[in-house]
């Protein structure tokens, strides 16, 4: 049973950082899973197949998404040629190397669906495209369109943000901060957003979230230990409740496999951080947040990199072992 799951994981996850580490296999599969206990470990990968079917992003994935929007008329009109000839590309990103990587797929996209490249590309009355894989926080599209706007940006002009997948309150947060800096600049910049999935992770939509939210606190050392440190911070755990029926989820199975992953993925994120103590302190027992929270609890993963917004479970180094070895900006 082990096997046959790990199979069907390799098959979702094959081209992981392809070409950068080795490709997953049985053995590397079963590796991480053991750090768990024996009677979970058949439902985790069960779990977890089932996520990794919608939640992970191949290359192969984002092509096909590209492709589409290549030829999708409500961003190119009738006349895509027309339109994409004076697209004026953004290669602005400071942190990492996501935006080059997507832009040479679309330009791959380009040159077989219309015979242009992005260097033909390009003039004053084009839109602007600004791409990235997944927008988690939001801070990342912000920081570089807030910079772009204030330094480089025309007085008037629209801005596509293509992403894979973004999380709602991050989108909110990234909108309205640009927003603000186009006024703050004087500039009547508009923008507009495609993605392919758009995932729920705002507070006030906790029981309808598609992110890993506990519902409850497992009785665990760690999980107290860190629980105290929350508290005493004066932000205690903010958790789930279970509506009735329960929320038909996108990403999760179902909702007692979903709950078993947020207990299992918060005592062991907890028990990481423990064992890892070099970790930044904004790393959460359930991925990176900037706020005092249990964490962000993604589970969107990239043929190109694992988010530290996803648990730290499954990235986490030495001596952890990771299910995806992660690198860093």
């Amino acid at each position: 049973m082990i096997s046959e799951l790990c199979n069907s994981i390799i098959s979702n996850i094959h081209d992981y950082r392809a070409g950068e580490i080795p490709n997953p296999s049985i053995s590397h599969i079963q590796k991480w899973v053991s750090q768990f206990p024996e009677a979970q470990q058949t439902n985790i990968l069960q779990e977890l197949d089932y996520i990794f079917d919608k939640s992970y992003f191949s290359k192969q994935k984002v092509a096909d998404f590209i492709n589409g929007l290549v030829s999708n008329e409500k961003l190119s009109s009738s006349d895509p040629l027309s339109f994409w000839k004076k697209v004026n590309f953004l290669n602005i990103q400071r942190g990492g190397n996501s935006q080059q990587d997507l832009l040479d797929l679309f330009n791959t996209s380009l040159e077989e669906s219309l015979g242009i490249s992005i260097k033909e590309c390009g003039s004053p009355e084009g839109e602007f495209i600004y791409i990235d894989d997944v927008s988690f926080s939001g801070n990342r599209i912000r920081l570089d369109l807030e910079y772009w706007i204030e330094n480089s940006s025309p007085s008037r002009c629209k801005v596509n943000i293509i992403v894979m997948a973004f999380h709602n309150g991050g989108q909110y947060f990234a909108s309205t901060r640009l927003n603000k800096k186009s006024i703050e600049c004087r500039k009547d910049v508009k923008f507009t957003w495609w993605r392919v999935h758009e995932i729920e992770d705002r507070k006030r939509y906790m029981a309808s979230s598609e992110v890993l939210r506990p519902t409850s606190l497992p009785e665990d050392n760690a999980v107290k230990k860190y629980d105290k440190i929350l508290t005493k911070a004066g932000y205690p755990p903010q958790l789930r409740k279970v509506t009735n029926p329960p929320y038909k989820s996108t990403f999760f199975k179902s909702e007692k496999g979903r709950q078993l992953l947020e207990e299992i993925f918060l005592i062991y994120g907890a028990k990481i951080l423990q064992m890892c103590p070099h970790l930044p302190e904004s790393i959460r027992p359930l991925g990176f947040h900037g706020l005092k929270t249990l964490g962000f609890g993604s589970m969107i993963v990239t043929y190109r990199n694992c988010p530290n917004t996803c648990p730290p479970v499954l990235w986490a180094g030495d001596p952890w072992y990771p299910l995806f070895l992660r690198k860093t900006n």
